[in-house]
């Protein structure tokens, strides 16, 4: 999976790919020619004493010295260039693969896991990417192009790079081998560590309500433990390879030193040579060196690769048409057909044989225990999930027919958990709708009986709003995503249990205010108080996925007996 996402994301930047080649091969060629002039200064200058030699072969040095700086930071740019433009690809791929989830796909991860797929396993392959362009490129040049220029210099030592570099590859290999494991257990237990500061930051009121505290803390210890404990061992093993490459790498030198002195005794070799010799050995050895670290990053952004492409090569379940159907003119009238629908791999369906019409400037009710399928059902219209059996149709027209944008601006959905984000009362209202006016908020905030606290805020329209909404309470928070939906103007309105955290005499004014001034769009409203749905056109009661009752108040309360106990629990509890 690493070399199929290399190929996808560094191919288009193929002219960046041969800088960075042409540029390294030119600076290591340069590595490589250097200590072959030192040893000329050496042997033809300085032990004969020609200074005017030493001076133009100086002078050449350090001209190629300048050369090789220069194309080094070529190299490096374009490098960097090369990797920051992959990352940034990437996870602009990702991003927009995991907003066309379904919920099922989102489930299937977790929140947790996708974070850290868009965020640290990206930045791995990205600094595989970096890394390559500056070692692996050169290190190859510099270990095969040593071995060249070393037995050039002196055949009768080339027998300790047979022994040196053979054992530097051994040892390399055998601690790669063990830190393989390692790194693909770290990106697991990040997963786990995301995961629990999500929820401990998510659920901070429910902590402290309960007085959690210190149970959360050794939960996220933990978790931080086996962080630590993953990233020791394979940091540990880490810490193992570089003095072994400098144990290798010290006594190859000595040994060159050792064999070379009787050679230079014997006058069977010069000095400069003996020099260039041992500098080019510890060029090969570098360059294994380079690559040793290459290796040790290889098995890591394998890992992070083959978790990114789990999430590329995913389908969504909820896919676009190819074709979408021509919309017809907007209406709001919604049918479900003999709809079924199960979660994959499970046992029983969640919903069994729906079938209900939804008629333009209705309300329609749904109510039944917790776990009966109301949220599921509603999740239908907008499809963020799909029918397993059966259709959705709105306007006359498959949900899985339109074009989604089409079908989402004939929707406005208020889900069970009213979620802002940060930024300003307006921003958030106008998620709505872009272009709306600051009347047109006005008016939304008023049908959403929000009006009143959002005048008494200093900055109005413009007062700041925390991440999630936790500096306005729960009410106006719900009030507040109400009149988002509404800003949209859209012809359907799903409140999903919408107005439970509203008290009944706001409940009731949101309600009155729904009816009067939006008197033409279809109402779905999913709740739990009989007395907000009391009054609604028509209520379904789900009971285990199945539609046991359908009518109004009145007829439900006088024939059917599970919204009759429904009732009954809820006017005993007010009677108490």
């Amino acid at each position: 999976m690493l070399g199929k996402l290399l190929v996808r994301y560094l191919s288009p930047a193929w002219a960046l790919m041969v800088g960075v080649l042409v540029f390294q091969i030119a600076q290591s060629l340069a590595s490589l020619w250097l200590p072959t002039l030192n040893a000329d200064i050496i042997d033809k200058g300085v032990i004969t004493g020609d200074i005017g030699y030493i001076w133009r072969t100086g002078a050449l040095m350090l001209a190629v010295s300048l050369a090789q700086i220069v194309c080094s930071i070529v190299a490096v740019y374009f490098g960097s260039r090369l990797a920051m433009g992959m990352g940034r690809d990437l996870r602009h791929d990702l991003f927009r693969r995991v907003v066309s989830f379904s919920q099922r796909e989102v489930g299937a991860f977790g929140a947790p896991s996708l974070i850290t797929r868009n965020t640290n396993d990206v930045q791995q392959v990205q600094m595989l990417v970096q890394m390559s362009a500056t070692l692996m490129v050169s290190a190859p040049i510099l270990a095969i192009g040593g071995v060249i220029f070393a037995i050039k210099q002196d055949v009768g030592l080339s027998w300790l790079m047979l022994v040196s570099v053979p054992v530097l590859l051994i040892i390399v290999s055998l601690i790669v081998v063990r830190m393989v494991p390692a790194f693909r257990s770290m990106q697991r237990r990040i997963d786990r560590e995301n995961q629990i500061m999500r929820e401990q930051l998510t659920g901070i009121r429910v902590v402290r309500a309960f007085v959690r505290e210190r149970q959360e803390r050794a939960r996220f210890t933990q978790a931080s433990a086996d962080v630590r404990d993953t990233g020791l061992r394979a940091g540990n093993l880490m810490a193992m390879m570089f003095p072994a490459v400098m144990l290798v790498l010290n006594v190859s030198s000595v040994a060159v030193i050792w064999f070379g002195a009787f050679q230079v005794q014997d006058g069977s070799a010069q000095i400069g040579t003996l020099f260039a010799f041992l500098t080019y050995l510890m060029q090969i050895l570098m360059g294994v060196m380079m690559a040793t670290m290459m290796f040790v990053m290889i098995p890591r952004a394998a890992v992070c690769a083959t978790r990114i492409g789990e999430v590329l090569e995913t389908t969504p379940s909820v896919a676009v048409p190819a074709s979408p159907e021509d919309a017809p003119a907007p209406v709001g009238r919604i049918e479900f057909d003999h709809v079924d629908f199960a979660y994959p791999g499970a046992d029983d369906a969640v919903l069994h044989d729906i079938s209900f019409t939804l008629e333009p400037g209705t309300t329609t009710a749904i109510i039944g225990s917790t776990g009966s399928g109301k949220t599921t059902l509603i999740g239908l219209i907008p499809r963020l999930f799909d029918v397993t059996a059966g259709s959705v149709t709105v306007d006359g027209v498959d949900v899985r027919d339109y074009d989604p944008d089409e079908l989402w601006r004939r929707v406005g959905l208020v889900p069970q958990r009213a979620f802002l984000f940060s930024g300003t009362v307006a921003s958030n209202l106008r998620y709505g709708d872009e272009e709306a006016t600051d009347d047109d908020l006005w008016r939304a905030l008023e049908i959403a009986q929000g009006r009143d606290f959002v005048e008494r805020m200093p900055e109005q329209l413009e007062a700041p709003i925390a991440q999630g909404g936790t500096n306005v309470s729960g009410g106006q928070r719900q009030r507040l995503a109400i009149a988002r939906a509404l800003v949209r103007n859209p012809e359907v309105y799903i409140f999903d249990d919408s107005f439970s955290a509203l008290d009944l005499r706001t409940d009731a004014a949101l309600r009155h205010a729904l009816d009067t001034r939006l008197p033409d769009a279809t109402r779905l409203v999913v709740a739990q108080r009989v007395s907000t749905i009391q009054h609604a056109d028509q209520i379904l009661v789900l009971d285990h996925g199945r539609i046991v009752g359908m009518g109004t108040h009145d007829e439900l309360v006088s024939s059917n007996d599970t919204y009759r106990e429904i009732v009954d629990s809820q006017l005993s509890v007010e009677a108490a």
